[in-house]
């Protein structure tokens, strides 16, 4: 399997935290030295290991930023 390379540009925040330790997070990444994009996922304490996430441009969070506005919560 090849490798994944992957460089946490900025580190926005975390969303919550697991008993052991992993966080879900959003961050600015750039995946295989490519474009930056903004990520949500699981990472293990020290972001050695990572879980299953979702990757978006910023015109894709743009529109989900706008979508949450609108939502009543």
């Amino acid at each position: 399997m090849a490798e994944i390379k992957y460089e946490i540009i900025e580190e926005i925040g975390c969303l919550s935290e697991s008993a052991k330790g992993w966080a879900k997070e959003l961050n600015l990444i750039s995946w295989n030295e490519r474009e930056a994009k903004y990520d949500i996922r699981d990472w293990s304490p020290g972001h050695e290991k990572m879980g299953k996430g979702i990757t978006l441009s910023k015109e894709e969070i743009i529109k989900l930023r706008d979508l949450l506005n609108e939502m009543e919560l």
